[in-house]
């Protein structure tokens, strides 16, 4: 076994133990976190954040954040997104950021007029600053992430380490959820999304960071095994991580990690040469055989219940009859409270009062889009669209990142069914707007930005 295989499964190893460790003695979660941050933030500060160590950082957050939240380590209301916002914010103290980010400053002063307007509708009952952060924080996660990222130079080697450090946490993720439940044979009985086999965490959000897990772990298995021994150990967590993510019972994240890998292999088919070519086609063949292994496993595991799942039925294969778990309840009321406020909205935190009061549901959004809509009009419109079209006009200058329509695809599908709980839209949807070249790392220009 050679040093780069050795290095690798150490950085495994620790991340087994880890899981190992929270699950046996749960308050480690809390010192996890604490760590994470303590050690993160004395990481980039000690290298002034010379080689986007900030990015590193905060991508290991990302990762990290749905298994302290499982794990009950959160130390404090938003974490992740916070802590990710901080981490960003020191790195452009020391690295700055591109004046071209116009678009971004804008997009986070489009969020102000409906933030204020909250103030004066919010119900006086209501805790106004947990309304407002709860569904602001987020956007505002995005916005600092994207100043930070716009056009920011980096290699391919340094969009790897990323990668690396997003998928890291996930094994002390599979760990505890291995532990937490070993059979899903006893714990299945219908065709719901399932608590038990997702960690005792809401299998939506589970099942988004196992979805791009599956995603993460397939690129390393494309571009960065350098031996067959990281290669094996990549392809043992893609299947473990698929069999885990597919159990949860939750849709979304599954098939957006599925069609990030779709568009990656695309992308990489019409850009490589012959050779390439080939070697893409033979990846693409073993995965869907790989992946339909793990899917035909699941399914007896299952009893075929996560067939019909898929298939929008219930337990005894009845199809039902609404094919979003009834979100499309919500999304409906969020559009019509666009068309009663088009201009401002309703304001920030309020959609969930105005469905209550005219429909009668007591519901959070699981929409970002819808939600946008509703709490911010038309300028919430504007600010969609600035997100959407943004990173595709990049494209034409930044054919390098590979990655970009997998990053923007995960972002814009995440949003439609698990809103921006999460820091992980936010962060990944940035990583679309940073300039990859692939060059080695010592021939990168020392200004970080344009």
């Amino acid at each position: 076994m050679n040093s780069e295989t050795l290095q690798y499964l150490k950085f495994v190893i620790i991340h087994v133990l880890i899981g190992l460790a929270i699950f046996f003695v749960p308050p480690i979660s809390k010192v996890y976190a604490v760590t994470i941050i303590l050690v993160g933030f004395r990481y980039v500060i000690l290298r002034k954040n010379s080689n986007n160590e900030a990015l590193y950082v905060a991508a290991y957050i990302v990762g990290a954040e749905v298994f302290l939240r499982m794990t009950q380590g959160i130390i404090f209301e938003q974490y992740a997104k916070y802590g990710v916002m901080g981490i960003l914010i020191i790195g452009m103290l020391f690295r700055g950021f591109s004046k071209n980010a116009i678009l971004y400053w804008i997009f986070g002063l489009l969020l102000l007029p409906s933030v204020i307007l909250s103030f004066f509708t919010l119900d006086y009952e209501t805790d106004i600053r947990k309304a407002i952060t709860f569904n602001i924080v987020g956007p505002v996660c995005l916005t600092v992430c994207a100043i930070y990222c716009y056009q920011r130079k980096v290699t391919l080697k340094q969009v790897l380490t990323i990668i690396d450090m997003l998928a890291f946490p996930l094994i002390a993720t599979l760990v505890f959820m291995y532990l937490y439940t070993p059979s899903v044979k006893e714990v299945v009985f219908n065709t719901q999304s399932n608590f038990k086999t997702s960690g005792g965490f809401g299998p939506n959000q589970v099942s988004t960071i196992l979805g791009l897990g599956i995603f993460l772990f397939f690129t390393k298995i494309v571009l960065s095994s350098k031996t067959k021994g990281i290669l094996l150990i990549n392809l043992i967590l893609f299947l473990f991580i698929s069999f885990r993510g597919i159990v949860t019972f939750s849709r979304g994240g599954i098939i957006t990690g599925v069609l990030m890998i779709i568009l990656l292999m695309i992308y990489l088919f019409f850009n490589t040469n012959s050779k390439a070519k080939n070697k893409i086609v033979i990846f693409v063949v073993l995965g869907f055989v790989a992946f339909l292994g793990v899917w035909t496993y699941s399914s007896l595991q299952t009893s075929g219940l996560i067939d019909k799942r898929y298939a929008n039925q219930d337990a005894k294969g009845r199809v039902k009859e609404s094919k979003l778990t009834g979100r499309e309840k919500l999304i409906e009321s969020e559009f019509n409270m666009f068309l009663d406020n088009p201009i401002f909205g309703v304001g920030v935190g309020k959609n969930k009062e105005y469905r209550e009061e005219t429909t009668g549901i007591e519901a959070a959004s699981h929409n970002e889009i819808t939600r946008m809509l509703a709490e911010h009009g038309s300028l919430g419109l504007l600010g969609l669209i600035i997100l959407l079209t943004t990173p595709l006009a990049l494209y034409f200058n930044n054919k390098q990142n590979i990655f970009l329509f997998s990053f923007v695809v995960f972002w814009i599908l995440t949003i439609n069914h698990a809103a921006m709980r999460l820091a992980a839209p936010a962060f990944v949807y940035a990583l679309s707007l940073l300039k990859v070249q692939f060059v080695d790392e010592n021939s990168v220009p020392r200004e970080s930005v344009k």
